[in-house]
């Protein structure tokens, strides 16, 4: 997890799923500090107080704080997952332990847990994902070692979607955020062309805010597809999800 300073324009607010930091007007004093909004690429913003201006000595406080950031205690959910998908044919249970950073929201969770079972299979497993820069959310390896799927969520770069497709055999985008997400897509999509092995699909926000309501420690989760619709029971409560696909891969 990184975070950044916005460059052109410090004072502005921050869309989700970029790393952005901007000042707040609540405190202005010296003796005070200023007051900052820390936007995480994934999570939850979160505040901090530095006495200073200068976005480069903000950006050294911050690289100071952030290991004490990243070694916050993950909170642990115990996930009984079903998937019947009729599209593969794949009938499985799943039993799941999925840690949650603290910097991830309860939507996020859902849909790492949703990524999971659009592409369960027996070698399909959670990476460290959102608390390291060099792992997918999730990723399929080879008896051989060899990388099959590389699951990445959110908004990525041109640069982190160029160097995953060169890593592994297929990468799937699930990418999420209203409009935030279509904007992003129509930035990158002319350079994604040439990543044969790309596969993007987007969620709706309403969708995975719903998803997010869901959430408890403990959850039984059945999901059904069928002809690419998804319908998702969380402990008995029905979700139904319609995931849209932006690019399809080769494989």
């Amino acid at each position: 997890m990184m975070f950044g300073l916005n460059k052109e324009n410090p004072g502005a607010s921050s869309r989700p799923g970029l790393s952005n930091c901007t000042r707040s007007n609540i405190s202005r004093t010296k003796e005070k500090g200023q007051l900052y909004l820390l936007y995480p690429d994934d999570g939850d913003p979160f505040e901090i107080r530095a006495f200073t201006k200068s976005p480069d000595a903000l950006r050294i406080h911050i690289s100071s704080i952030q290991g004490q950031i990243m070694a916050q205690k993950a909170t642990i959910y115990k996930v009984e997952l079903s998937v019947s998908d009729m599209d593969r044919h794949y009938y499985e249970t799943h039993n799941l332990t999925v840690a949650k950073h603290p910097s991830e929201t309860d939507e996020r969770l859902m849909v790492r847990i949703l990524s999971f079972a659009l592409n369960a299979h027996e070698q399909l497993e959670f990476s460290r994902g959102i608390s390291t820069d060099d792992e997918p959310d999730i990723w399929q390896k080879s008896l051989s070692g060899e990388l099959e799927l590389w699951v990445t969520l959110g908004l990525p770069s041109e640069k982190i979607i160029r160097q995953s497709c060169s890593k592994a055999k297929k990468m799937i985008v699930y990418c999420y955020g209203g409009r935030t997400a279509e904007i992003w897509w129509e930035k990158i999509k002319t350079k994604t062309t040439r990543f044969n092995n790309l596969q993007v699909i987007n969620l709706s926000e309403n969708d995975i805010s719903e998803l997010g309501k869901q959430v408890s420690r403990s959850m039984k989760i059945q999901i059904n597809i069928q002809d690419g619709d998804v319908m998702v029971s969380v402990d008995g409560n029905i979700v139904y999800v319609t995931p849209v696909k932006w690019k399809n891969s080769d494989h």
